[in-house]
This record gives structure tokens, C-alpha cells and sequence, in this order.
């Protein structure tokens, strides 16, 4: 479904050249749930937002379901984003005036689709918040405002979702129950792929890449043993200094 080939992306700050992505080569199946992961400024936000059409490689090549999509213009990648990809983000971004079935609707909207409460019911329906439909935001906790975003993400029924540190701005139990919506989608056919830096999050995908300073330095299938690793890692890492392990 993805495949990018000598990925670039640089910005110009002052004097310098930052090579925000340098030179990516990378495949992702269909159906795949796949986490990007590493450290702040490595990289991975500008992955996302290339994958994501949301911004342009400065040279390299992307292939999005058999589309050549970095020589559309910018109408064409509107086209592309609204169909293809279903984005989630970590600070929702829902729109503060209108209930939850307004915002899930959206993306239905843009398409031109008619009947969209039916449909933004049915994405609802999908993420268990139904009798929250009439809500707006700011009368919802975080994790169903988080739901929305994942709603409004799938309304469209679109082959990926891409979601950008989706448990970030949520507690452990929220979070858990989240991502267990992104295992439904999964399991349904759904690809996915989450960029976070939270290990314990980053493992319970089926593949891991990891980078570092613009490139991919990892790359790796989870089975259990290495998935368990990684959890046993993370939780030891989150222990406060002189706290028992």
C-alpha cells in the first residue's frame, strides 16, 4: 500500500539545511498495523505528514495504493486524503461548536455524500458512542473525544489510518481502551500506522520502525518474546527514581 523510495524532506532555517527526512526507503503492506517510533526531532512527524499527504517531499518518490501521489497537485492529494486516509491526532482536533455526530460527519461532507448521520451514526456506533452523539465537545471526556477523532477518521471507510501520538494527552486505562479500538480496525482489514514515543504503546503493533535523525535505523517484525521485551523495557522506564521494579 505504501511504498516510499529515497524519501526526502528539507527545510531551510536561516544559513542551515535541516534534513528533517534523509532518504527513506520503506514499504507497508495492506492491512498492516505498523508503529514509527524515536525521539523528539527524529523524524517520524515529518513521515507521518508526507505518508499523510499533508506535505511534500523535497525529492524521493511515494507510491500510495499503486498512486504516485508525490506529482498531484493540490487538489488532487485533497482528493487522495479525504478517500484514502483516516487521520487521528493527539489533540483531537474536533470542531468546538457542533456535537459529536457534526464532527464525525465532516470528512462525509467534503465527499459530497448525502445521508451523513446515517453514516456518522454507524462510525459512532463502531466506537461505542452513540448516546454521546448529541455531545459537543467540550462536554465529552478525553477519551471520547479521542473516539470521535477515530470516528470521524473511519466515517469514510478509508484503507489507512494514521495516527499521530493518539494516547498522548490521555491516562493508562483511557489509553488501553483506545488503542483496543485500533486492534477492531485492525483485525477488520484496516492498515494502520501510529507514531508515538510512548515503547508501551509502540509494541503492541506488529512491526516497529524506529529513527533516528531523519533515517530509518530500524526495522522489525514483533512476535511475542520481543513484544514482551519491549513492555517489560517501557514499564521499567516509567518507574520513578528509587521506586521498587
Amino acid at each position: 500500500m505504501i511504498e516510499l523510495r529515497q524519501l526526502r524532506k528539507h527545510y531551510k532555517m536561516g544559513d542551515s539545511i535541516v534534513h528533517a527526512l534523509d532518504g527513506a526507503d520503506l514499504d507497508i503492506g495492506a492491512g498492516e498495523f505498523v508503529s514509527l517510533t524515536g525521539a523528539s526531532g527524529s523524524g517520524k512527524s515529518t513521515m507521518m505528514h508526507l505518508i499523510g499527504c499533508l506535505d511534500r517531499p523535497t525529492s524521493g518518490s511515494y507510491r500510495l495504493d499503486g498512486i504516485a501521489v508525490n506529482r498531484m497537485g493540490d487538489r488532487q492529494l485533497a482528493v487522495v486524503r479525504n478517500r484514502k486516509i483516516g487521520f487521528v491526532f493527539q489533540t483531537f482536533n474536533l470542531i468546538n461548536r457542533t456535537s459529536a455526530v457534526d464532527n464525525v460527519a465532516v470528512p462525509l461532507i467534503y465527499s459530497r455524500k448525502t445521508s451523513t448521520k446515517t453514516a456518522a451514526m454507524a462510525a459512532l456506533e463502531k466506537v461505542g458512542l452513540t448516546k454521546r452523539a448529541s455531545h459537543k465537545p467540550s462536554e465529552l471526556s478525553g477519551g471520547e473525544r479521542q473516539r470521535v477523532a477515530i470516528a470521524r477518521a473511519i466515517v469514510n471507510e478509508p484503507k489507512l489510518i494514521l495516527a499521530d501520538e493518539p494516547t498522548g494527552n490521555l491516562d493508562s486505562r483511557t489509553g488501553e481502551q483506545i488503542m483496543a479500538i485500533f486492534h477492531q480496525l485492525h483485525a477488520a482489514g484496516t492498515t494502520i500506522v501510529l507514531v508515538t514515543h510512548e515503547m508501551d504503546v509502540a509494541a503492541q503493533a506488529k512491526r516497529i520502525i524506529r529513527m533516528r535523525d531523519g533515517k530509518i535505523v530500524a526495522d522489525e517484525i514483533l512476535d511475542d518474546a520481543k513484544r514482551s521485551a519491549l513492555q517489560a523495557e517501557a514499564h521499567a522506564g516509567s518507574q520513578p527514581v528509587g521506586s521498587p521494579t
